[in-house]
């Protein structure tokens, strides 16, 4: 399996019917301008030349007979006809690339390009995973990663930067990515997460016969939160039962958490997968919530992308992995 930075691969397609003389090539270009900023930039990620764009952007303002780019300062933005065609340039590349995806499967071909974006817990547990199972059954397919919070994940796919993202959302979270950030995209629910409790192995609560821990039992402890949209879920859950934590240490990275409730700094409440990601140490115990507090993880994808074979494959696959054991 290879690794590959995506790009702008888009080919000259006319687009049937009535209306302007449009083709997907001259779509890829304006997005490039929008997404950059500049022709030459655009020209850049594109591996054009510059003059050979700004030839491209002219051609196509004489067929539709009107302005796709305006001079603002040094740099270029796109009229309001601009703005349209660079809306609709996504969903264009995702149909090219089903109809490329169906014909490869009528020739037998299994290759293709799948970009994937996860959360940085995952990038340790189910990526891996992922990436050897389909080096393993399909190895034609080429995966680039990036990791990203789920914001950010849902957004690239939207602005067609990613193919497949993985993602999380807490019960009740105002700010949940998968509303309206998501409308028009495919999510894929594919299971439940549980949150536990990290605590030092020599905390009162650490050596009980019960496994469960209520929160409102760690109300005067200092508290480790980590990122902005674990912390609130932290926030929220405590306000439910009727306190608010004392967060007094807060950082993204798991393993120093570990090490902070190690040293009998504070108490945490991490993500299964993120405890996985480290594993385990003899100076924490890790125990329930008596709420059986949880996260949901989430496949991300444009809306039809499934008839893309490549990346019907990897999503299977990742449903399979998340299925119950």
């Amino acid at each position: 399996m290879q690794y590959i930075s995506p790009g702008y691969d888009f080919p000259m397609i006319p687009l049937p019917g009535q209306g302007p003389d449009l083709d997907a090539h001259a779509l890829a270009v304006v997005r490039a301008v929008h997404e950059h900023g500049s022709i030459t930039a655009a020209a850049a990620a594109l591996g054009y030349s510059q003059p050979a764009v700004s030839q491209q952007l002219k051609r196509l303002e004489q067929r539709l007979g009107l302005a796709v780019v305006e001079r603002v300062g040094r740099g270029v933005r796109l009229t309001e006809a601009g703005l349209v065609l660079a809306r609709h340039a996504v969903t264009i590349a995702t149909a090219l690339d089903a109809a490329a995806g169906e014909i490869a499967e009528l020739q037998g071909l299994r290759s293709g390009l799948v970009r994937l974006v996860a959360f940085p817990s995952a990038s340790a547990t189910l990526v891996p995973t992922l990436l050897a199972r389909m080096k393993a059954r399909h190895a034609q397919i080429n995966i680039t990663y990036l990791e990203a919070e789920p914001p950010e994940a849902v957004a690239a796919v939207r602005e067609n930067r990613a193919d497949l993202a993985v993602t999380f959302s807490y019960p009740g979270d105002r700010i949940d990515p998968h509303r309206e950030s998501a409308q028009g995209l495919r999510v894929t629910t594919l299971r439940r997460e549980e949150m536990m409790l990290v605590l030092p192995a020599g905390h009162g609560l650490a050596g009980r016969e019960s496994d469960a821990v209520d929160l409102g039992e760690l109300a005067e402890e200092s508290w480790v939160a980590g990122c902005p949209r674990c912390r609130g879920h932290l926030l929220d859950l405590c306000d439910r039962r009727g306190f608010a934590p004392r967060i007094s240490y807060e950082t993204d990275n798991v393993a120093a958490v570990f090490g902070l409730v190690e040293a009998g700094i504070g108490v945490a409440l991490l993500p299964a997968l993120a405890i996985e990601s480290v594993g385990l140490r003899a100076g924490v115990v890790i125990r329930a919530t008596s709420g059986r507090d949880h996260r949901t993880l989430h496949a991300v994808t444009a809306a039809g992308a499934e008839r893309v074979p490549a990346l019907a494959a990897a999503l299977r696959a990742l449903v399979a992995l998340s299925a119950p054991e």
